[in-house]
C-alpha cells in the first residue's frame, strides 16, 4: 500500500452526494476514487471486474439498501474493507453496520480529515470507530438492554422508517420490492416487538429516537 494509492469504491445512489465525498477524498495524494456505482447491482459488478481496497457505501440506496449489499460484499469479496458513510445518526445503524463485517461508520455530516482518516484506516486492516460509538459500545457490555428499534430486523427497521414518513403501505411494497401484504406483516411484526399499537406512536417514536432525517 505504501507504493500506491488507496483504490476507493463509493456507492451512492445521488450523484450530489458522490461528487462532494470524491472532492473530499480528493485532497489526500495517497486515495484514489477508482470508480462509483448508484445501486447494489452496479456495485457488486464493479468489485467481481476490478480491485478496490475500500468500499464507501451509502445506506439508503435505491433497490438493496447498503446493508444488504455489505452483506453481499462479505460473500463476494470478504477481504475488502467496508465503510458506511450515511446520513442517519450513528444511533441508528453504526452498531448493526458493525456486528455484519463493516470497517466503520462515518455520518455525512463528517469532516473531510476524518473521512481521509477513516479510509486509510480500514485500508490498513483496522477499524473506524467515533469517540461517541466507543462509548455507546462500552455501555453495552454488561447491558442486555436494548432500545425497541435494535430488536428489529435490518428489513423491519426500513419498513418502520418508512411507515413514520407517511409512506402508505402500497408505497412502501414499491420502494423495498415487496407485496403489499408482505409490507402489512412486517408492520404487525414492528408493532408487538416495539409495543406500540398505531403509525402515529410509531411516527412519535422514531421522531424522538433519530431514525427519521
Amino acid at each position: 500500500m505504501a507504493n500506491q494509492k488507496i483504490q476507493v469504491l463509493l456507492v451512492d445512489d445521488h450523484t450530489v452526494a458522490r461528487n462532494g465525498v470524491r472532492l473530499m477524498l480528493s485532497s489526500a495524494q495517497d486515495i484514489n476514487v477508482g470508480a462509483e456505482a448508484e445501486d447494489a447491482e452496479a456495485a457488486i459488478k464493479l468489485i467481481r471486474e476490478r480491485h478496490f481496497d475500500v468500499a464507501l457505501l451509502d445506506i439508503a440506496l435505491t433497490g438493496k439498501s447498503g446493508l444488504d449489499l455489505l452483506k453481499l460484499l462479505r460473500i463476494e469479496k470478504p477481504k475488502l474493507a467496508v465503510l458506511i458513510l450515511s446520513m442517519y445518526s450513528e444511533e441508528v445503524y453504526a452498531i448493526r453496520a458493525l456486528k455484519l463485517g463493516a470497517a466503520g461508520y462515518l455520518t455525512k455530516s463528517n469532516s473531510a480529515a476524518t473521512l481521509i482518516a477513516a479510509v486509510r484506516k480500514a485500508a490498513s486492516g483496522g477499524k473506524y470507530i467515533s469517540p461517541t460509538l466507543v462509548e455507546k459500545l462500552a455501555n453495552m457490555i454488561g447491558n442486555d438492554r436494548l432500545s425497541p428499534h435494535e430488536t428489529l430486523s435490518d428489513r423491519e427497521l426500513e419498513v418502520l422508517k418508512l411507515i413514520a414518513a407517511g409512506e402508505s403501505l402500497v408505497k412502501i411494497a414499491h420502494t423495498l420490492h415487496l407485496s403489499p401484504n408482505t409490507v402489512t406483516t412486517y408492520r404487525t411484526r414492528i408493532l408487538d416487538k416495539m409495543g406500540l399499537s398505531s403509525n402515529t406512536e410509531l411516527a412519535r417514536y422514531a421522531l424522538e429516537n433519530g431514525l427519521l432525517i
